[in-house]
């Protein structure tokens, strides 16, 4: 247990970050679910509304600091393949 008030303080903001990071990387988990699934579909508007909709949610988890930028525009690169 933490001693002093500023690591208890601490301890009560890695854990609000902590819950903040899995929601987003969950959410990117499942973005790029969506992605691979629309890309065995037939409907190219879903391909891209999936692919938009990732793109935009790695961009703001890289603003945020979430995700390493390179990470990032790996996925990235590889939706925009999976598009052409």
């Amino acid at each position: 247990m933490a001693n002093t008030k500023a690591s208890q303080k601490d301890i009560r903001r890695i854990r609000t970050r902590t819950e903040r990071n899995r929601q987003v990387r969950s959410r990117l988990k499942t973005l790029a679910r969506q992605v691979r699934e629309a890309r065995t579909g037939e409907d190219p508007e879903a391909k891209k509304a999936a692919a938009r909709a990732f793109v935009a949610a790695s961009d703001r988890a890289v603003k945020t600091g979430q995700i390493h930028a390179n990470k990032a525009a790996r996925h990235k690169r590889s939706v925009a393949d999976l598009l052409a």
